[in-house]
């Protein structure tokens, strides 16, 4: 067997050089192995590059069929520098395991240039045409993986929004995205519709869903081989190593990523985790004053470590997100100028209202009922369908007898508020009924000066303000921003509806308190109630004329 000329090494599989990077390529292989790759190494390196197999190099090369020499020169050689310098880099084992390796790993390590097509002269025109499909599939198409995800085919309205989080993600490098909102304002199919919109400018797009509370490890590890579909990798051991692998895909691939529904995996508040029981089994309030903070359930705290880690970690994708409820990890990385941004989604306009209601069936909806419905329901898209289907089923479509019988929070409207509130401490509650039977918006400031009922008028400053914030996280505040003109503090309220399900409750729960010594809610405090319902509904009797 002849060796090759060491003088004609360059003259072979030369076309490599206008594809990859191989100055680069063999400076930090060089690196790697302690000395310059030989000659021989880099004839060999650039014939993997084309696409050939160790028997069409030998071919080539020697004119022999027995690829041997060349197994051994790539086995002892070139596969462990190239493993070792991957490995190095990415912060995980990489193994190369067979030559067709070679030009997927090193072009995910961005080593091409362009994408190339290869003479029949130097490969066998059969295996020319499978490395060209490969590499069409790698570089060219689209890997979409939808999980779940529901069909926007029907979508009304979010054209400001969708305009402006497109924006975000294509042109300002927006690498985490929140999409925040209270429960049915149309999270998931905005997600839906806004990937959809801008996928072909990702190499993949995946959906998942977390309302099922899956373990963290095995979203990440879902994500990972949907990344590297005709990859052996090595999933890394510990879930460290697995985010790390996860950014390393990001980064050399653009990938949208969605995670829905982060709210399923966040602790709730509710009743029950604010009792305590004595000595005597007797269940007791636990202070309104202890007000804990927005956290993940016990044991998926790791999702606040892969969204800290893809919001901090430089990459070109983008991690898209729904939640009832922003978490302290996105609200510290946040910022209008900054790669991680938070889309609060509000109620549609009356317009997108009347769409939706006549794609429900009320065809002959006038305009001004729309808008009292609209109103009424805070333009909440799932309230606005609820609706529109009792008022077919139980008011044989009269729009004006659904409306002349009162009742705005029912069925699964109830339902859907009685979860979040549900989740709320009692300081966060205090405040809740507060700004229902004070129907004018108030700041921050204003609400430290007042006596809150059923709280110790010594309740700092700081609860305050923390329970306020924690609200408008939760989505369950409405915010008017003042213009720099007027110089003053945003002001904070309910929704109509909200206001509405606040005061039931609060009559609901002083009616099974009133026989209690302690009650949190005296009766001056329900008659008052009783007198903000009627206020209510004499202002929607009067919108409506």
């Amino acid at each position: 067997m002849i060796t090759p000329d060491a003088n004609q090494a360059e003259e072979e599989f030369f076309e490599a050089k206008s594809n990859w990077e191989l100055e680069k390529l063999y400076v930090d292989l060089a690196s790697t192995k302690g000395k310059a790759l030989t000659p021989v190494e880099k004839k060999f390196l650039r014939g993997l590059l084309c696409g050939c197999s160790p028997a069409e190099i030998a071919s080539i090369v020697y004119q022999s069929r027995s690829s041997s020499t060349v197994r051994v020169y790539l086995s002892n050689g070139l596969y462990k520098y190239i493993e070792e310098m991957l490995s190095n880099a990415a912060g995980y084992s990489v193994k190369v395991k067979n030559w067709s390796r070679v030009t997927y790993l090193l072009e995910k390590a961005g080593y091409k240039k362009i994408r190339f097509q290869l003479p029949a002269a130097i490969i066998p025109q059969q295996t020319q045409t499978t490395q060209q499909t490969e590499l069409v599939k790698t570089s060219a198409t689209l890997v979409q993986d939808w999980g779940e995800a529901i069909d926007v085919s029907v979508f009304h309205g979010r054209t400001t929004e969708l305009a402006k989080t497109q924006q975000w993600v294509l042109q300002e490098g927006c690498r985490l995205l929140l999409l925040l909102g209270m429960g049915g304002i149309g999270k998931t199919a905005f997600s839906v519709k806004l990937a959809q919109e801008i996928k072909h400018q990702f190499d993949y797009v995946i959906w998942r869903s977390l309302r099922l509370a899956p373990a963290p490890e095995q979203i990440i590890e879902q994500l990972i081989q949907t990344l590297s579909p005709n990859a052996e990798i090595v999933i890394a051991e510990t879930i460290e190593g697995r985010i790390s692998q996860l950014i390393d895909f990001l980064r050399h691939n653009k990938c949208l990523i969605i995670l829905d529904n982060l709210d399923a995996v966040l602790a709730s508040h509710d009743i029950e985790a604010n009792l305590t029981v004595s000595h005597q089994g007797i269940k007791n309030h636990v202070p309104a004053f202890i007000l804990p903070q927005i956290q993940y359930r016990s044991g998926y705290e790791i999702y606040g470590e892969l969204i800290r880690r893809i919001g901090e970690s430089q990459h070109q994708s983008c991690l898209l997100l729904t939640s009832r409820e922003k978490t302290s990890e996105i609200a510290a990385l946040e910022g209008n100028t900054l790669p991680v941004r938070s889309l609060k989604l509000t109620g549609l306009n009356q317009s997108e209202s009347l769409s939706l209601l006549k794609y429900k069936g009320l065809f002959n909806i006038s305009a001004e009922k729309c808008r009292i419905l609209s109103e009424q329901y805070a333009g909440n898209p799932l309230f606005l369908k609820l609706v529109a289907t009792t008022i077919q089923d139980l008011f044989g479509g009269n729009i004006d007898e659904f409306i002349q019988q009162g009742t705005v929070v029912f069925g699964e409207i109830r339902t859907i508020l009685d979860q979040q509130f549900n989740r709320l401490s009692q300081l966060e509650k205090h405040i809740m009924y507060w700004l229902a039977m004070n129907k004018n918006a108030v700041s921050v400031r204003q609400l430290q000066k007042n006596t809150i009922p059923g709280l110790s008028p010594r309740l700092s400053q700081r609860l305050i303000l923390e329970a306020v914030d924690l609200l408008h996280k939760r989505s369950l505040l409405e915010k008017t921003t003042p213009t720099p003109i007027e110089q003053q503090a945003s002001s904070f309220s309910l929704t109509v509806v909200l206001m509405e399900y606040i005061v039931e409750r609060l009559i609901e729960e002083n009616l099974k308190l009133s026989d209690e010594q302690e009650s949190y809610f005296l009766m001056s405090q329900t008659i008052f109630a009783a007198h903000l319902k009627n206020h209510i509904k004499q202002s929607r009797l009067n919108a409506e004329i």
